[in-house]
């Protein structure tokens, strides 16, 4: 069985993210674990953190800062 993609992505407080899945599931993921470095570290900005948005298959950021589809759906709750 695939993995289901997002289809929606809500900006939350505290850099988490509330996602929809095409399978209807709605799960939140902590962001916090992956602002480190110069390129994920951008996310802490919180007004570039809310330019979160759906590529098709998972998530990413307007610079290209994504997350794999794999982690998004199952290390979210």
């Amino acid at each position: 069985m695939l993995r289901p993609t997002a289809i929606n992505v809500t900006p939350l407080d505290n850099y988490r993210l509330s996602v929809v899945f095409d399978n209807n599931e709605t799960k939140t993921i902590d962001i916090k674990p992956y602002i480190k470095g110069s390129w994920y570290g951008k996310l802490s900005d919180p007004d570039y953190f809310k330019t979160v948005h759906v590529n098709g298959y998972t998530i990413e950021w307007q610079d290209g800062q994504d997350i794999c589809p794999d982690e998004l759906y199952y290390l979210s709750h």
